[in-house]
C-alpha cells in the first residue's frame, strides 16, 4: 500500500487546478495549487541533493507557518532526510540546545535573521541555508516536478519533534512511517465523515506552528485531500485573519476558546440593560433546554437571533464547528461555544502518541468535560496512580539519544503517557491531571493542581494564568497573572475554597500583572504551564507569600 507520503503527492496531483494551500497577508491572500507546490517541492528537492545531506541525515527546520516551510518539509521527507521542525519564537539558547542534541547535518531557515540567532551563540552550528537559498528569485522551475519521493520502511525516521519541556529540558520525539501511515488514515477518515456531503474543498485555517505534532498531523491530513489550507501570518490580527479566510474549521488550544469567551462575557457586561438581559435569560434557558428543562424559550429565541448569531459571525459565515486539543478544554467553555451554535470536538494525544490516542467522533454529541473515544486501532486503559496507558501503532520507537528516558515510559509495550485520567461507560476519557504535576504537602495529602486552578480561572474573566502551588509546603498558594482586583481574586478563591476540603484551599494569592508566554520560558509553544521554571522565576513572590501567611497564624496565636 502507499505510505502517508506517496499518497500526499498524489492528492496534489489531483488538485493541480484549484488553490490546496495559501498564506494570508493583511486582506489579501499568497495561494499555489496541488501543481505549484509539487514544483516548489521539486526545486527545493534539487536544492537539498546539491548540499550533499544524505537520506536518514538530520535537517533542522526553523520558521513560521509558510507554503515554502511546507514545501521544504515535504521536499525534506521526499529526500528520505529527518525533519526536526523547530518553533521560531523560541529563545535560541534553547534551540541551540535541542540542535546540540539530535546533531543535524544542516539548518533551513526562513530568513537571515533566524540563522543569525543560532549561529551567532553557536560556533560549531551545522551548515545553515534560507529559504531565500532554497527558492532564489531567479530560478525556472525544474522539470520532473511529479517525480515520487524515495521509498521508505515503516520503520524509517520521518522526524524528530522536540516536546515541550513543561517539567524539564525538552526530549527528541521519534515518529516512523508506520507511526504516520497509521495517524494519518485515521485523521483523513475523520474528516472525510465530518464533511460528509459537503460537495466543495473543505476550508480549514490554520494558526498553531507546525512544530506542534497536532499542528503538523492537521497540515498533512489536509494536503492529503480535497482542502483549502489557510495559513496564518500574524497571530495579532488573528481575529481578522480569521474572518477573511472563512474557514468551515480549524484547530485550536483551549487559550484561545477560553479568551474568546471571557471577551465576549466581558463585552456583555459593558452593553446596555436589555442586552445584558437578553444574553443572561437567553444563557440561562439555553442551559435548561440542555439540562432537559422546558421554559425561557422565548429569551432563547431572541438571544440566538440578537447576540449569539453575530458572536458566531465574527467567525466567518461558514464555520461548523472547531476542534481543540493540546490541554483539556473547561465543560463551561465546551457549552458556552455549544450556546453560540458552534460544536467543539476535543482531542486527547502525545507527541509520543503521534498527536492523538482520542477524539470526539463528528457523528455523535460529545460530553463536556472529556476529551473523547480512543481512536481505531490503538488500546487504551488506566494504570497505577491513575496513570493513562497506551498502546498500538500510533506510539513512537523511542526518544532520540535518549534510551533510560525510553525505557521509562516503554514498559511491557505500553506507553506510560503521566497523564491521569478515567474513562466513562460511553468510552469517552477524562484527562484530570499529570503525575509529575502532583502537589504532595508536607501533610501527605496529593493534590493535582489542575482542576483548582481551572475552577478559580473560570470565576476570574480578566486572568490569564492561575498556577497553584505548595509542594512540600503546609498548604496551597496561587500566582494569578492579568490587571485583576484584589478583592476579585480573593472572592474567586473564597468561592472555590468553600468546596474542598482544607488540605485543597488555597491560603494566599500574589498577583502578577504580566502574563506568561513562551518568549518568557513560562509558557511551552502550546500555551501550557512550565511549573519548575515558573517556580524558579517566582520563588521570591512564594517564598513571601508563605512568611506572610507564617507571620499571620503567629499573630493569631
Amino acid at each position: 500500500m502507499p505510505n502517508f507520503l506517496e499518497n500526499t503527492f498524489t492528492q496534489l496531483q489531483k488538485a493541480a487546478g484549484r488553490v490546496a494551500l495559501r498564506e494570508i497577508h493583511g486582506e489579501s491572500f499568497v495561494s499555489v495549487s496541488g501543481t505549484e507546490l509539487l514544483e516548489l517541492i521539486a526545486r527545493a528537492r534539487m536544492f537539498i541533493r546539491r548540499t550533499g545531506i544524505q537520506p536518514g541525515e538530520r535537517c533542522a527546520l526553523l520558521g513560521p507557518n509558510s507554503i515554502r516551510w511546507t514545501a521544504v518539509d515535504l521536499a525534506l521527507m521526499a529526500e528520505g532526510v529527518v525533519v526536526v521542525p523547530l518553533y521560531s519564537r523560541q529563545a535560541p539558547a534553547e534551540l541551540v540546545t535541542m540542535m546540540k542534541d539530535c546533531t543535524p547535518n544542516l539548518l533551513i531557515a526562513s530568513d537571515a535573521s533566524l540563522a543569525e540567532s543560532i549561529s551567532g551563540i553557536w560556533n560549531q552550528a551545522p551548515q545553515c541555508v534560507t529559504f531565500g537559498d532554497v527558492f532564489p528569485a531567479s530560478s525556472s522551475d525544474p522539470e520532473g516536478s511529479l517525480a515520487p519521493p524515495n521509498p521508505r520502511r515503516d520503520s524509517d525516521l520521518v522526524t524528530i519533534i522536540y516536546t515541550s519541556g513543561t517539567s524539564g529540558e525538552a526530549k527528541g520525539v521519534c515518529l516512523n512511517t508506520g507511526n504516520l501511515n497509521h495517524m494519518l488514515a485515521f485523521t483523513t477518515g475523520w474528516i472525510d465523515r465530518l464533511d460528509e456531503g459537503h460537495g466543495e474543498p473543505l476550508r480549514v485555517f490554520q494558526y498553531l506552528p507546525f512544530n506542534f505534532a497536532a499542528s503538523w498531523i492537521v497540515m498533512m491530513s489536509c494536503l492529503m485531500r480535497e482542502t483549502i489550507l489557510t495559513l496564518s501570518t500574524d497571530l495579532n490580527k488573528l481575529a481578522d485573519e480569521i474572518r477573511l479566510s472563512a474557514p468551515n474549521y480549524f484547530f485550536n488550544v483551549p487559550t484561545l476558546l477560553e479568551r474568546v469567551k471571557r471577551g465576549v462575557e466581558d463585552a456583555m457586561s459593558k452593553r446596555g440593560a436589555l442586552i445584558r438581559t437578553i444574553f443572561a435569560k437567553g444563557r440561562t434557558a439555553w442551559h435548561r433546554q440542555h439540562g432537559g428543562n422546558s421554559g425561557g424559550g422565548i429569551w432563547l429565541i431572541l438571544a440566538q437571533k440578537l447576540i449569539f448569531a453575530k458572536i458566531r459571525g465574527r467567525f466567518g459565515p461558514n464555520l461548523k464547528g472547531l476542534v481543540c486539543g493540546s490541554a483539556p478544554l473547561a465543560p463551561e467553555t465546551q457549552e458556552f461555544f455549544g450556546m453560540l451554535g458552534i460544536p467543539i470536538w476535543q482531542v486527547y494525544g502525545l507527541t509520543e502518541t503521534c498527536g492523538i490516542c482520542t477524539m470526539d467522533d463528528p457523528t455523535l454529541s460529545s460530553e463536556p468535560g472529556r476529551v473523547g473515544q480512543s481512536i481505531s486501532g490503538i488500546e487504551m486503559k488506566v494504570g497505577e496512580n491513575e496513570e493513562i496507558l497506551v498502546r498500538g501503532p500510533n506510539i513512537f520507537p523511542g526518544y532520540w539519544n535518549r534510551p533510560e528516558e525510553t525505557a521509562k515510559v516503554l514498559q511491557n509495550g505500553w506507553f506510560h503517557t503521566g497523564d491521569q485520567g478515567e474513562v466513562n461507560s460511553r468510552g469517552n476519557w477524562r484527562i484530570s491531571g499529570r503525575i509529575k504535576n502532583l502537589i504532595i504537602l508536607n501533610s501527605g495529602h496529593n493534590i493535582a493542581p489542575k482542576p483548582i486552578e481551572e475552577k478559580i480561572a473560570q470565576l476570574l474573566p480578566g486572568a490569564q494564568q492561575v498556577v497553584i502551588v505548595g509542594n512540600g509546603r503546609g498548604y496551597l498558594c496561587a500566582l494569578v497573572t492579568g490587571s485583576l482586583d484584589f478583592a476579585a481574586v480573593q472572592v474567586a478563591i473564597d468561592t472555590v475554597n468553600s468546596e474542598l476540603p482544607h488540605y485543597r484551599q488555597v491560603r494566599s494569592f500574589t498577583i502578577i500583572t504580566e502574563a506568561f508566554v513562551p518568549e518568557s520560558g513560562l509558557l511551552t509553544a502550546n500555551g501550557k504551564l512550565r511549573r519548575d521554571a515558573i517556580n524558579r522565576q517566582y520563588r521570591e513572590a512564594i517564598e513571601q507569600m508563605y512568611r506572610k501567611q507564617a507571620a499571620a497564624a503567629g499573630s493569631n496565636a
